[in-house]
């Protein structure tokens, strides 16, 4: 699989575009770049069976699972609403992501 430029970081808030949880917002708590997948707090949630052991109890525990980069789209920081990300220089020569909906800077 080819890896593709992330332009969505840890911590950005996301609105998830398609699937089961359309609509919804979430913070991306881990990038995994080589499978262009990231993992949304609340978004994509699976049942998980486990068995007891001596460090923890067994039981059924909730897991975010990984959604596709391409499902996912960094929420603008003005309106809330799903942008594209660009990328622009300030007058002090550092690289900024830019909402190209709004024009504003993210984190």
């Amino acid at each position: 699989m080819t890896q593709v430029k992330m332009k969505i970081k840890k911590g950005d808030e996301v609105v998830v575009l398609t699937g089961k949880d359309k609509g919804k917002k979430g913070e991306v708590l881990k990038v995994i770049p080589s499978e262009s997948r990231v993992v949304v707090d609340g978004i994509n949630q699976a049942k998980k069976h486990r068995k007891p052991s001596q460090a923890s109890a067994g039981g059924i525990d909730t897991i975010n699972m990984p959604l596709h980069v391409s499902n996912v789209a960094l929420a603008d920081p003005k309106t809330g609403k799903p942008t594209r990300v660009g990328y622009t220089t300030l007058k002090d020569g550092k690289k900024v992501r830019v909402a190209k909906a709004s024009g504003e800077t993210i984190g």
